[in-house]
C-alpha cells in the first residue's frame, strides 16, 4: 500500500497539519485537516492526478477540526464520499453545532481564521468505524481523546492520528499535545501498548511525517506524557509552558520549535492536562 503524505499548509506554514492519501478501495485520504486548508489539500490531490471528486473514501483517526474540520466541505463537493469515523465522533459529524460551540469558547475569534466553515456530512454517507475499515486494521486509542481510532495497513504503516503525539522534523522531541476536554493519561498509556503491541513497521503522523522508528518515538511520546502531565498536577501554567518550550527547543532552530506551537498550543496541553487532574480529584472525593 502507498501512502503519500499531503502537506496541508496550514495557514501558510508547512509541517504543521498533513493527510495520508491511499489507494484503498479507490482514492482514500485518512483525515483531511480543517476547511481553511482545503486549497492546499486540491493542490495535494492534483499533484497525483486527482480531484475533491475522485475521492471515495475519508477514514477519520478523530473529529478534532485540525483532523476532520473539512469533512463536511469534501462532503458537499464530492456526493459520493463516504466517511469513516468511530461511533461517538460519527454524531459530530452529522451535526457539528455542538463541536463548533465547544471549540468556539476555546478559540474565540480565533476560530474563524484557524479552521473555517464546519458543514455537516449527510449522514447517510457516514460509516461507523469497525474492526476493519477498506482492508485496515481499525483499533480505539483513546487517551489523547475518548473518540480516537488508529489504523494498521498490511505493510506496517499505523496512521496513528495524535495518539502518538507531534514530533516536528528534525526534531527528535516528541510532544503529547493534550487539548481538552477528555484526556485520559491512564487510557494514553493502554494505548501505546496496544500500539507497540502490534509492531508497526511506521508511524503515519499528521503532525509530521512517517516515523521509522516506532518503538524509540512511542517510548520517547511515553516519557514526555508521563514529564508533561506531572508538571500539569504540580504547577501553573506558566511553569509548565516555560518548561516545554525548553523541551521542544533542545536542538533545533526557532522555526521549527515554533511550528510544535502551530500543531498544539501548549497552553492547551495544560488545561487538557489539568481538567485530567481535576476530574480524578473530583471522582477520588467523591
Amino acid at each position: 500500500m502507498g501512502a503519500h503524505l499531503l502537506d496541508l499548509e496550514h495557514l501558510g506554514r508547512e509541517r504543521v497539519i498533513g493527510s495520508y492519501l491511499l489507494d484503498e478501495d479507490g482514492p482514500t485520504l485518512v483525515d483531511c485537516g480543517p476547511a481553511t486548508c482545503l486549497d492546499a489539500l486540491r493542490a495535494g490531490l492534483a499533484a497525483h492526478g486527482l480531484e475533491v471528486g475522485d475521492l471515495r473514501h475519508l477514514v477519520l483517526t478523530h473529529i478534532h477540526l485540525d483532523h476532520a474540520g473539512a469533512a463536511g466541505s469534501l462532503a458537499r463537493e464530492n456526493p459520493r464520499l463516504l466517511v469513516h469515523v468511530s461511533e461517538v465522533g460519527a454524531p459530530h459529524v452529522v451535526d457539528p453545532s455542538r463541536l463548533e460551540r465547544s471549540a468556539r469558547r476555546l478559540y474565540g475569534e480565533d476560530f474563524d481564521r484557524l479552521w473555517g466553515a464546519l458543514e455537516p456530512v449527510p449522514e447517510e454517507r457516514v460509516r461507523v468505524v469497525g474492526e476493519q475499515v477498506l482492508g485496515l486494521e481499525a483499533f480505539p486509542t483513546p487517551g489523547h481523546a475518548s473518540h480516537h481510532v488508529s489504523y494498521l495497513a498490511e505493510d506496517g504503516s499505523c496512521f496513528s492520528g495524535d495518539a502518538t503525539g507531534v514530533r516536528i522534523p528534525p526534531s527528535p522531541y516528541v510532544a503529547p499535545v493534550a487539548p481538552p476536554p477528555d484526556i485520559d493519561v491512564e487510557a494514553w498509556e493502554r494505548t501505546l501498548d496496544a500500539i507497540v503491541e502490534r509492531r508497526p513497521e511506521r508511524l503515519c503522523l499528521p503532525h509530521f511525517g512517517v516515523v521509522d522508528d516506532p518503538p524509540q518515538h512511542v517510548w520517547a511520546c511515553r516519557a514526555a506524557l508521563r514529564t508533561w502531565a506531572g508538571r500539569a498536577r504540580e504547577g501553573s501554567e506558566e511553569e509548565f509552558v516555560r518548561a516545554a518550550e525548553e523541551d521542544i527547543r533542545v536542538g533545533v532552530d526557532e522555526e521549527t520549535a515554533a511550528l510544535f506551537q502551530r500543531a498544539g498550543p501548549l497552553w492547551q496541553s495544560y488545561a487538557g492536562l489539568r481538567r485530567y487532574w481535576d476530574k480524578r480529584e473530583e471522582t477520588a472525593a467523591a
